[in-house]
């Protein structure tokens, strides 16, 4: 039985100011009446009111991260409009690790980046943003978003609905969607009044991005050089808004000079109920695909990861098309496929041939011949055991399931296979995968799986985090996860090893025994923050791992999940294990998400995690059968370790006792 006890409050204001370094920065001589602060205000500050009545700076920690969420969430009651102008001082305040240039007069890129790739497209033509918890909400409210034109946003998975009109919608799934979008639409707005503030500093700056030029011209490089020195931006920067915007890139500038952005955001409603039945109906399809194939009862293996990992390993899709997406990559029609694709054949650069076949299939698809092998992938998936439901409902959460039975093990990933692969013919158990949620997204779902499903095997969770002692690529293998929603604190036996992911990873290193935070926010970390949990030995910062333990405590026990305790989750009557591949290295400045791509490069720590969670569902449900075949009166018997990876309890010990 896991044990729990009470745990002294980790956040005390007792501890030391960190030494804080202030940088002068050139300033433009501008104004504005919420953004553009003057030299003084540029610097890091305290709170505004403190300021007003004399008492000294304080670095910004923990409380301001806390009153930021506070007002935003207050201001959300409001059955009106609330302008985003009221929330721009206490953004400023918190000193965001991932906005450190907030106040200064020139753009932070990094930020800026970060919330362009988080946000639709079309954001650059709203005035309103609306939040809701499902369609229903929105109709009752008499905004007809299923009527609507569906958006996305490359970088963040959020169902979001444009009128047309400069209005934008967007599901709320926990209140982690409201800790992830308000943060990132404050960003947007000071960033982009930064430029606008620059782009009209000078009246030919605008005439020039009016101009009409060949982008094959010398003329085209030198206006956009002149462009982008006016903007303060570097020149890594600037390559990476040419990669986000393409041709676009002058024409979104051009949006950005012409008006000052002044975003409107409307809650409607919002409550615990209107969460949990968006959870449900997200669920239902589900249950109805599970009813439907006949496997409502059958013992399964939850997978939190993405969509494109498993099926890759399991379908073989690419496998069986690796001669055509040799081809395609040699062709040259993609030089970065083909320079590769050469690299990896001659041996000159270490990397996997089998990712390297996943990643160019991405590509291949936009191909006549890729269209036409697409066409019949499904049908493919299916006759294999694979099933994929799109998300329908309020949650932009997909979900997969693989009949293990039906696994062809010659079209599995090399690396999945092991001896005894022809066992899982005899199996009855499936996995179900579904794409990582966001923060308490995690718990809700974790909760409505479990209370629909009564044979789960393992759960196996793996998602993107920042590294405080690590490198980008790096995979994370945590055994304590401090949550920040609850304050509480879990101790629980991690099922994976450093032996079971480095010997798929080519580019990074695995890091076990590490310590985990799961923060509310991207947006909503500090240097003090950071430097709090670090010098607690937390080195993982991210966002499910502790709304699943929440779920996990609420399936061993019988009350809610408690506030502020140390849990034992040690003795789990299922394999359960958590891996984190680094993304993000907040203490290198300007390192974070919006930095950069992860491209083949991150691929490379994706697939050797996935490996390791396939290669450990295989290896204890061969166990598993072959145990029930050896004897079929017994089950108390010891599973049979295979290639050094040690089994999970025996399905006996699936009936929990509390």
């Amino acid at each position: 039985m896991p044990h729990k006890q009470k745990q002294d409050d980790p956040h005390n204001n007792g501890m030391q100011p960190l030494k804080h370094i202030l940088q002068d920065d050139p300033s433009l001589a501008m104004q504005s009446d919420d953004e553009m602060l003057d030299k003084y205000d540029q610097q890091p500050t305290a709170l505004a009111p403190s300021l007003e009545h004399g008492e000294k700076y304080h670095i910004a920690g923990k409380r301001d991260v806390e009153l930021y969420i506070r007002t935003y969430n207050t201001l959300l009651r409001s059955s009106g409009e609330i302008s985003l102008k009221a929330l721009v001082q206490a953004h400023y305040n918190i000193d965001s690790s991932l906005h450190p240039d907030a106040r200064k007069a020139y753009p932070d890129m990094s930020a800026f980046i970060y919330s362009v790739l988080r946000l639709p497209d079309i954001i650059n033509q709203c005035e309103l943003v609306l939040l809701g918890q499902s369609e229903e909400v929105f109709l009752q409210r008499g905004f007809h978003v299923n009527k609507w034109e569906a958006v996305t946003a490359s970088a963040r998975r959020r169902k979001w609905f444009y009128n047309g009109k400069k209005t934008l919608a967007a599901y709320v799934a926990s209140v982690s969607d409201t800790d992830d979008i308000v943060p990132v639409l404050v960003a947007f707005q000071i960033e982009w009044n930064k430029m606008y503030y620059l782009l009209n500093a000078d009246p030919t700056t605008m005439q020039l991005l009016e101009t009409r030029v060949d982008p094959s011209s010398p003329v085209f490089s030198e206006i956009s050089k002149v462009l982008r020195q006016r903007l303060h931006i570097e020149a890594d920067d600037w390559q990476r808004l040419q990669v986000i915007w393409g041709e676009k890139l002058w024409e979104k500038l051009h949006q950005i000079g012409a008006q000052r952005k002044s975003f409107n955001l409307r809650m409607l409603g919002g409550s615990h109920v209107g969460y949990v039945k968006a959870t449900r109906q997200w669920w239902a399809p589900v249950r109805s695909l599970l009813d439907t194939l006949g496997l409502p009862d059958r013992p399964v293996y939850f997978v939190s990861s993405n969509t494109h990992s498993l099926i890759n390993l399991l379908s073989g899709f690419s496998l069986r098309h690796e001669k055509a997406l040799t081809d395609f990559a040699r062709s040259g029609m993609d030089p970065y496929l083909a320079e590769e694709c050469q690299k990896i054949q001659e041996g000159t650069v270490p990397g996997n041939w089998q990712n390297f076949l996943y990643f160019a299939t991405r590509e291949w698809a936009h191909t006549p011949e890729g269209k036409e092998a697409t066409r019949s992938r499904l049908q493919e998936s299916q006759d294999r055991g694979i099933w994929h439901l799109g998300a329908r409902h309020g949650l932009e959460i997909d979900a997969q399931v693989f009949e293990l039975s039906k696994l062809l093990p010659t079209e599995i990933d090399p690396r999945c296979r092991m001896s005894n692969m022809e066992t899982l013919a005899k199996s009855d158990a499936v996995i179900l995968n579904i794409d990582y949620p966001l923060g308490m997204a995690a718990y809700r779902m974790m909760r409505e799986i479990m209370e629909n499903l009564s044979q789960i095997c393992g759960i196996y969770v793996l998602g993107k985090a920042a590294t405080l002692n690590g490198s980008i690529g790096d995979v994370m293998v945590s055994n304590v996860v401090m949550d920040e929603h609850s304050q509480n604190t879990y101790w629980f036996d991690n099922t994976f090893r450093v032996s079971e992911v480095q010997p798929y990873l080519i580019y990074g290193s695995v890091l076990d025994n590490q310590k985990a935070v799961s923060a509310k926010g991207t947006y909503l970390q500090n240097r003090q923050y950071l430097d709090f949990y670090y010098h607690s030995n937390y080195t993982v910062v991210e966002m499910e791992g502790g709304p699943y333990l929440n779920a996990i405590y609420e399936d061993q026990y019988l009350t809610r999940y408690p506030a502020g305790e140390n849990i034992n989750l040690l003795s789990l009557p299922y394999d359960f294990g958590i891996l984190h591949y680094a993304s993000d290295t907040p203490y290198t400045r300007g390192k974070n998400l919006g930095a950069g791509s992860l491209s083949y490069f991150g691929m490379d720590s994706t697939y050797a995690s996935s490996v390791a969670i396939l290669r450990r569902i295989f290896a204890n449900e061969i166990a598993t059968i072959q145990r029930r075949l050896t004897h079929p009166l017994s089950e108390s018997v010891a599973p049979v370790p295979d290639e050094g990876i040690a089994m999970a309890e025996t399905r006996s010990k699936k009936t929990k006792t509390v």
